[in-house]
């Protein structure tokens, strides 16, 4: 049974463990969802079922695995050389891809040579130099980590494995944009993507799982905040952000158009030359990247991985039924029908849609619920990049290179 439309799913096959203890990573409390004593690894039987299902469910000619967790490298090597070997047998003749993303800290020279061999593309969290990186992305000791990341860059560069990196901005960070942008740059990154950090204290619904940080917001009708909201503190304020933006994408478009990659600024040059596709946040809809655990539950979404939002099961239920789900629909739908007035007169609303559900907790000036805590960071950048995005719209449009603005 295929699925109506394409569709992703972020799969973690070791589900929340981790090497590591980030201040800031709002997945390892998820450990408490589950038993006490439980296995976090995925099965033979279940791998098989899922890499099956997974490839059949797709409606195109291209298949793409994306493997996290947690830590995906604590599934072990022997588990991915069962994962390619599985996809060679199921592969229906169509073209399969993997992506891999981790901490960096427990890759090898035979992991490297695994993951070249075997053309997986992968991502590595590095949050900047070693005075913001060890900020919070410590291990079990709280002991910085950066050290061991750059040793796994090198050895991805070593073997020639394709890698981009992924920046938390958080609250440290966000303060030295150009350093971070520099560094990224200098370690040989050029596909870049900055994730914002937005977390609250958890409200009366995730205290009573035992979690301490919150569920997303539910942006149903009738969700009146039952309490403030209390983001921590090391989420990245909204202005900062947009300055953080703004300051890398002025360095970027003077000299590093076609030759870094920052998925933030690709994204919005997409919305203006009116590309489909880009990353779900910046969607008008949501409701085609879900989040599938370790024992098979999928999740409409990796920050609703919640009771609330499980969907079924693969041992039990065909994969595309799930993502093609009425419950599916509702959720994606719910991100462009509950828009807030402010959002839906926005100048910029094409660029973000309101951004990603998870953020939309706020209150617009006239005390709506359900705009973004970052609105104003983020209009902040739309504008400001506006004037530019313009001219390399033109550029493609006439189809001449927009890496000719650096001329201008």
């Amino acid at each position: 049974m295929k699925a109506k439309q394409p569709f992703h799913v972020m799969t973690k096959p070791a589900g929340p463990l981790c090497n590591l203890d980030c201040t800031y990573c709002f997945y390892l409390e998820k450990v408490k969802l589950f038993p006490k004593n439980h296995p976090f690894k995925m099965s033979d039987d279940l791998l098989e079922a899922y890499i099956k299902g997974y490839i059949e469910a797709q409606p195109g000619p291209e298949v793409s695995f994306a493997w996290q967790g947690g830590e995906p490298t604590l599934a072990g090597l022997a588990f991915f050389e069962k994962v390619v070997a599985l996809q060679a047998r199921y592969g229906l003749g169509k073209k399969i891809e993997n992506a891999f993303q981790t901490n960096g800290t427990r890759l090898t020279d035979a992991w490297c040579a695994f993951l070249k061999a075997h053309n997986f593309l992968v991502g590595i969290s590095i949050d900047g130099p070693e005075h913001l990186h060890d900020a919070y992305r410590v291990d079990r000791k709280g002991r910085g980590t950066y050290r061991e990341v750059v040793r796994g860059i090198e050895l991805c560069k070593k073997h020639g494995v394709e890698f981009n990196t992924l920046t938390v901005v958080n609250a440290k960070n966000v303060q030295y944009p150009l350093e971070v942008y520099r560094f990224l740059r200098e370690i040989g990154s050029q596909f870049i993507q900055f994730i914002p950090l937005v977390e609250r204290r958890a409200d009366s619904d995730s205290s009573q799982l035992g979690l301490g940080l919150s569920h997303p917001p539910d942006l149903s009708a009738a969700s009146a905040l039952q309490f403030e909201p209390q983001v921590t503190e090391w989420s990245v304020p909204s202005r900062a952000l947009g300055d953080f933006y703004n300051k890398i994408f002025d360095r970027w478009v003077r000299r590093d158009v076609g030759r870094v990659y920052v998925q933030l600024f690709d994204v919005t040059l997409g919305k203006w030359v009116g590309a489909p596709g880009g990353v779900c946040m910046y969607a008008e809809t949501c409701g085609r990247a879900l989040a599938m655990e370790h024992n098979g539950d999928l999740y409409a979404c990796d920050h609703y991985v919640y009771p609330r939002y499980r969907l079924g099961n693969v041992m039990n239920q065909s994969i595309a039924s799930m993502v093609d789900s009425d419950q599916m629909r509702e959720f994606g739908e719910a991100k462009r029908s509950r828009l807030p007035k402010q959002c839906r007169e926005c100048e910029v609303r094409f660029c973000c849609n309101g951004d990603c559900p998870k953020h939309r907790f706020a209150r617009t000036k006239d005390g709506e619920y359900g705009i973004s805590y970052l609105c104003a960071g983020l209009k902040q950048f739309f504008k400001h990049s506006g004037p530019a995005m313009k001219q390399m719209a033109e550029l493609y449009r006439q189809q001449r290179s927009p890496m000719e603005i650096m001329k201008k």
